[in-house]
């Protein structure tokens, strides 16, 4: 398992972001030689973890449950063989670029080591939007890439550190429950019935994601404490 390539985006003025810089910084381009990875901060406040890499709305993007994406080069080629079309590293927008590792299999909480010293932690898949459609000029983008389930991985920073094309990829720890990326991903897009098992992932989740179990849970307690029983029917 090894890295391709890191990625970063610049800010680019577009028509079809909600950005309210009219900005996106979907567009990463490989990098050359190291980068720096580290934990942006929190939502709302926190960019990239990737040096050098922009994120323009803040409301949506970045902090550190989303400190860094990933996707793997083999569900590009996936990709490119159904859309008939060349998706090169970054094309989705993703920061690390795999080969070798199954990211949407990969359990909420599990880590990587890349290079001698980063550690990252599994949070979630990426939820598709409108820039992201529109980046790729796909008509109904959106659903497509929900209904796949294929997402790629959102990461959090556990230990800092440089890395670069070619370093080696190391799983260092994986969780003991069976909730995957994809698995949380379907919870609260189309499967929400899933969310109850979701938990079993804990403070992993993403936070989002965490809060949105959480909540369905409570509802489903509170629906069955006011139905009405057998003896409380006239």
């Amino acid at each position: 398992m090894k890295l391709l390539t890191v990625n970063r985006g610049r800010p680019r003025a577009v028509e079809y972001t909600n950005s309210p810089s009219g900005t996106t910084g979907i567009f990463k381009e490989p990098a050359d030689g190291p980068v720096g990875v580290a934990d942006p901060g929190p939502p709302g406040r926190g960019g990239s973890g990737v040096a050098g890499d922009a994120v323009c709305d803040l409301r949506h993007h970045g902090g550190s449950d989303q400190a860094v994406y990933a996707f793997a080069r083999e569900d590009l080629d996936s990709w490119e063989r159904e859309l008939g079309r060349s998706l090169p590293n970054g094309a989705f927008g993703e920061n690390l670029t795999t080969s070798g590792l199954d990211i949407t299999g990969a359990r909420i909480g599990e880590r990587w080591r890349i290079g001698p010293d980063l550690v990252l932690e599994t949070t979630s898949g990426r939820i598709p939007c409108r820039t992201f459609q529109s980046r790729l000029g796909e008509e109904g983008w959106v659903k497509r890439f929900t209904r796949r389930a294929v997402t790629g991985a959102y990461l959090r920073v556990i230990v800092p550190g440089e890395i670069r094309a070619g370093d080696p990829i190391e799983i260092v720890h994986r969780p003991d429950h069976e909730v995957t990326v994809a698995m949380a991903f379907r919870a609260v897009t189309l499967e929400r019935e899933l969310l109850p098992e979701v938990l079993a992932a804990g403070d992993a989740l993403h936070s989002e994601a965490l809060r949105l179990a959480r909540e369905y849970v409570a509802s489903l307690n509170d629906s069955a404490r006011h139905r009405p029983t057998r003896s409380s029917v006239p």
